[in-house]
């Protein structure tokens, strides 16, 4: 965790909120980990009112859980969550992919091409491809200016980024993702809604079937599997 000057200028809750939201998405605060106030009010240069405040939000949001004794710990990942998570948000990149071939203007298929291009380049790359991945998602949610499934797609969000690096953990997935981002671009660069909505949902469901096989296997492999979650094949 930083201890730099920085934080401490920035104190408040929204700033060790993001800071906490980050560190959870990314990893650094490990799912099963107990969280120590004293310790992270420390590291983060905040006093304790501001961290209790972002701990309640990240608790609502279902990043945390509370224990029985009154701490907390960072939510387990969970094959059927990731399941759940991604039937859902199957549903809503169709929706908005359908919506973004409805409106996409000639500089918008530019954008999305380029995007495209750019996942190719770091397809060879688990971290590459997953964020250029992310930003063509990211692209499309912006040409269809869908308010609603905008918002819904933000609060599973926090649940979804710590999922989205284990669908892209086999360089064959990573493959067929970027052939999968080409079918959907092509569909809103040809105006159908109805193929651009199917090819999404379609890749989304496919990154669902390779995030729980990779899921389980890292579960099977690791000391906690048998309270991470249980097995869900799909």
């Amino acid at each position: 965790m930083s201890t730099s000057a920085s934080p401490r200028r920035r104190s408040g809750a929204q700033f060790v909120y993001e800071e906490l939201l980050a560190q959870i998405q990314d990893m650094r605060l490990e799912p099963g980990q107990r969280l120590h106030e004293t310790e992270l009010a420390s590291a983060l240069g905040v006093s304790r009112t501001p961290l209790r405040e972002a701990l309640r939000l990240l608790l609502a949001e279902d990043l945390l859980e509370q224990l029985p004794t009154g701490g907390m710990v960072v939510r387990r990942l969970s094959p059927r969550d990731a399941a759940e998570l991604y039937a859902v948000r199957a549903r809503l990149e169709g929706l908005v992919a359908a919506a973004a071939a409805e409106r996409a203007e000639p500089t918008d298929v530019e954008r999305l091409t380029a995007f495209v291009q750019r996942n190719e380049a770091l397809a060879g790359l688990p971290e590459g491809a997953m964020e250029s991945g992310h930003a063509i998602h990211v692209e499309i949610e912006r040409i269809a200016d869908h308010a609603w499934a905008s918002r819904v797609l933000a609060q599973i969000e926090g649940q979804l980024a710590r999922y989205r690096r284990f669908s892209n953990a086999s360089p064959d997935r990573r493959a067929a993702a970027l052939a999968e981002h080409r079918g959907i671009v092509e569909a809103i660069a040809a105006a159908d809604p109805a193929r651009a909505g199917a090819r999404a949902e379609e890749h989304v469901l496919a990154a669902r079937r390779a995030t729980v096989a990779q899921l389980e296997v890292s579960l099977d492999a690791s000391t906690g599997a048998g309270s991470s979650g249980s097995r869900l094949r799909t």
